[in-house]
């Protein structure tokens, strides 16, 4: 059977870039091993170390999950799709978060009729769906890209109460996507530029700053006092965290993620379908799957995908139209494609599963997580500091660096001097590496060329290999101090 297999942004890297492959096959499983026969990297990103599928990569077969078929050997029929969506990555009818008495307890006012007409002439909202959207109380979580237009327009809709939560602040490279916040808001506290923001767009708006991090020991009293919880961040311990308390409170959650040119966009409601661990029941490991801010990702995106991540909010809290429940949409802006793909609930997801064990939200260990917990017997990786690379580099001592950033990394700031082996080539190209020489592997933050390390030693390479620890952005002032030799 013939079948073609779409490959997500965020696993390109393994496949030369390619978005799609046309392979042979008569199971899922039989389509990923030629995918494997083409692409050999692609089978570390999609199994782990005993040859299982990791945890948070989701196949789909026409739009449907595998987990609702047969795994590995669902069968496929000729001319069927097969899609990997990793985590960055029918329908339920919506029921209103706010219940009958709180929205009769809301009166709207003549002022209100005119700034709320457009919704009130829709049948869909009108005068009973604004009053629940003006009872409301919605926490966005992360002020970034997506948090920042999510915010934006809960606010314009007219929410009563928006928390603002996020522990940053505004730096000069946020603002080419992060529209909430201007260049006058520089070096100021997220949430204050966005609260101002949202007072100037809508007064009668009430917003409350959170101005920390969201850890185990404050989760579910943060969520607590909300109706609604958007996820917009961009780490996977804070997703992990932000579900789990969602989860365990009852509390629907809308979640985006985005990457380059494609978003997700999901509700998770543990009551009528899945959590984001029914998911993705474990993350990637650190370095793997690359961040936006590692990335890159188009000014436009954020707008697209916050806008739907604001829709999903509207509609449970005026109880109209289909929720993502159980649903995944998938947006990519640069080829105009999108997919809704259905999803399941886990019944052993130890968070809303049949048997659950994990009872509160808590601080996540990542490395056991990702079951990367290192084994005492295990070599370290060794690291450089900036320092000694720079004095090494001055003294002209023989050292291969590595350069193990994607292309479009590389194209922002250049590193003179190195090879470019992205670490999905590392195993192949091993070869070209001298076992004799030092070799040095560098990435943005220190995360992936200790991945590149070990993936080396998995596939044999026994010569000295270093990583420069934290990355080019700890060495910048130190090895070139003049910015210019970097561009």
């Amino acid at each position: 059977m013939s079948v073609t297999i779409g490959i997500a942004a965020s696993l390109r890297t393994f496949t030369n870039r390619v978005p799609s492959v046309e392979v042979e096959g008569r199971t899922v499983g039989e389509a990923l091993t030629a995918l494997a026969d083409e692409y050999p990297e692609i089978t570390k990103g999609l199994f782990d170390e005993n040859g299982e599928l990791r945890g948070f990569v989701n196949i789909f077969v026409d739009d449907r999950d595998i987990r609702l078929l047969k795994g590995l050997n669902t069968p496929v029929s000729d001319g069927a799709e097969i899609w990997l969506i990793p985590a960055i990555s029918g329908g339920s009818g919506a029921t209103s978060v706010i219940s009958t008495e709180r929205m009769k307890a809301i009166s709207i006012e003549e002022k209100q009729i005119e700034r709320y007409s457009n919704h009130l002439q829709l049948k869909e909202i009108s005068i009973k769906g604004q009053k629940r959207i003006m009872a409301g109380k919605v926490l966005v979580v992360g002020l970034g890209a997506l948090g920042g237009v999510v915010a934006e327009r809960l606010a314009a809709a007219g929410v009563g109460t928006i928390g603002l939560a996020d522990f940053d602040e505004v730096s000069l490279s946020n603002l080419q996507t992060q529209t909430i916040h201007s260049t006058r808001d520089l070096d100021r506290p997220k949430v204050a530029s966005a609260k101002d923001r949202l007072k100037k767009l809508n007064p009668l708006v009430t917003t409350v700053p959170v101005q920390e991090r969201i850890t185990g020991d404050n989760a579910e009293e943060i969520v607590a006092d909300y109706d609604i919880i958007v996820d917009a961040t961009d780490r996977f311990i804070s997703r992990y965290l932000i579900s789990d308390a969602c989860a365990l409170q009852g509390k629907p959650e809308v979640f985006g993620a985005m990457y380059q040119f494609e978003g997700v966009v999901t509700v998770f409601d543990a009551q009528e379908g899945p959590c984001f661990r029914c998911l993705y029941p474990s993350p990637p490991p650190e370095g793997l799957v690359p961040t936006c801010s590692a990335s890159g990702v188009m000014n436009a995106l954020p707008g697209i995908i916050g806008a739907m991540m604001a829709t999903e909010v509207l509609k449970l809290l005026t109880g109209s139209g289909e929720v993502l429940i159980g649903r995944v949409l998938t947006f990519d802006a640069w080829n105009v494609r999108y997919r809704v793909l259905e999803t399941a609930k886990d019944p052993g997801c130890p968070v809303c599963g049949s048997h659950p064990t994990i009872g509160a939200a808590q601080d996540i260990d990542y490395e056991e997580l990702c079951g990367l917990k290192t084994d005492p017997d295990e070599e370290p990786v060794e690291t450089i500091e900036p320092e000694e690379l720079a004095r090494r580099m001055a003294n002209e001592e023989r050292l291969t660096i590595i350069d193990v950033r994607e292309p479009h990394e590389r194209a922002i700031r250049k590193f003179p001097g190195t090879v470019a082996i992205p670490i999905g080539q590392l195993a192949r190209r091993q070869k070209e590496l001298d076992p004799d020489i030092d070799t040095l592997f560098v990435c943005r933050e220190g995360k992936r060329s200790i991945l590149a390390i070990r993936t080396l030693r998995e596939a044999g390479y026994t010569g000295p290999m270093y990583s420069l620890k934290g990355g080019l952005e700890a060495a910048v002032q130190i090895i070139f101090p003049n910015e210019g030799a970097w561009l």
